[in-house]
């Protein structure tokens, strides 16, 4: 009996790198680029704007910003999955001050 394969088939296209996939998403606030990023991906701590909470390393999330001429890599947000499709239904739970960075 031969040995069993444990490879997988190779497809026609190739594989995505970095452990991200990006997608185009319409919303009330318009059309954004999104970026799933995969835990393994995910190296450094970031802000979530949703809910003004910690994304620590290791946990995967979602990166957005506004696409065509509206926005470019400097608008770029890190959010909770679920935040981001949460965005419409509710406001950051932190009333920052007029004069305070938001990020």
């Amino acid at each position: 009996m031969s040995p069993r394969k444990n490879r997988r088939a190779v497809s026609g296209k190739p594989p995505q790198g970095g452990g991200w996939a990006q997608r185009t998403e319409e919303g009330p606030d318009g059309e954004w680029i999104v970026r799933s990023i995969a835990g393994a991906a995910a190296v450094k701590a970031y802000r979530c704007p949703g809910c003004d909470q910690e994304i620590p390393p290791g946990v995967p999330h979602v990166v957005a910003w506004p696409s065509g001429e509206r926005g470019g890599t400097d608008d770029r947000r890190h959010w909770h999955r679920p935040c981001w499709e949460a965005r419409a239904r509710r406001a950051p739970r932190v009333q920052r001050s007029r004069n305070a960075p938001r990020y």
